[in-house]
């Protein structure tokens, strides 16, 4: 039985509310803290209907004065940097020895300051994106990629185990962002073949089912087809992860490219394709909405 922690979690997202309640009914002593008070709010009273005992700070220092771990989950650089390293951030008051484990996907440049500004203050950190999206979190069945010292990231481990799936130590400080930026590569460059496989079937009057039961058990196979196909097909994008944050993770990804010197055509070319849709209303729409910028064509 994993042992109970006094636990701080600082960002009541799609993903943040999931875990943080995951690591209630696991037996943690938790106090959380949102920037915004109405979502704050909304946790609360579904974790109060669930007889959850979370409580609340005001601040991200006073919710991670009392921690041995404290995690985070947050939009990009910027918000994290204000919620750790700010004046009311946790680690001005996170005691020597504590954990921190960021869930947020960030660039790696800010996980290795965040490392280091930890470190200066005896504190360990842990870059842990995820994968998995909502259902993921609610399901607690992430994948979370870790950067940091094997030490630090194996008393993370059995605390992330709530609700994670797979924890994977990728290397040092840094790592995990980058890892999680080699994991939006991926997704985009799916996506983008698989919308236009999809167009081509309309086009030529195929049964959209059967095509999908053609070809999903072969090499064409994938989560996002498994998963997008009919709902693609049908114009439903109301779920899922939003196109706003696929941009925000393809720059890191196309940034951390460059500094390495590397090309990267395929992922900076479907980063256009995401910045028509955003252009056209569709941001915060699930990233499986990239079909929309094709336009339908009738069957011949």
């Amino acid at each position: 039985m994993t042992a109970s922690h006094n636990i701080a979690f600082i960002g009541l997202g799609v993903m943040g509310g999931p875990m943080t309640g995951h690591l209630a009914r696991a037996g943690h002593r938790v106090m959380a803290y949102n920037r915004s008070q109405e979502r704050a709010r909304k946790w609360q009273a579904i974790w109060t209907e669930e007889n959850l005992e979370i409580s609340f700070a005001d601040t991200p220092a006073k919710a991670a004065a009392e921690a041995d771990i404290v995690f985070v989950c947050v939009g990009n650089d910027e918000d994290l940097a204000e919620v750790t390293l700010g004046e009311f951030g946790v680690l001005a008051t996170m005691k020597a020895g504590a954990l921190l484990v960021d869930h947020t996907t960030v660039s790696a440049n800010m996980a290795r300051r965040l490392a280091g500004e930890a470190a200066r203050r005896g504190i360990e950190a842990v870059d842990a994106p995820v994968s998995g999206g909502e259902a993921g979190a609610v399901n607690g069945q992430l994948a979370v990629m870790c950067g940091g010292s094997e030490e630090a990231v194996e008393r993370a481990r059995p605390v992330m185990d709530c609700y994670s799936k797979a924890i994977v130590h990728v290397g040092p400080s840094g790592a995990g962002q980058t890892a999680k930026m080699a994991n939006q590569m991926c997704i985009a460059g799916v996506l983008g073949g698989l919308s236009e496989a999809i167009r081509l079937a309309e086009a030529a009057g195929l049964d959209l089912d059967r095509t999908y039961e053609a070809i999903s058990g072969g090499a064409a196979q994938s989560w996002q087809m498994d998963n997008r196909w009919k709902t693609m097909t049908k114009d439903e994008f109301d779920f899922g992860f939003a196109i706003d944050w696929m941009r925000k993770d393809l720059g890191y990804a196309l940034d951390e490219a460059k500094r390495l010197g590397l090309s990267s055509p395929i992922t900076a070319l479907v980063d256009q394709f995401y910045a028509d849709v955003q252009a056209a209303g569709g941001g915060r729409r699930d990233t499986s909405a990239l079909i929309t910028r094709l336009p339908k064509s009738k069957p011949e």
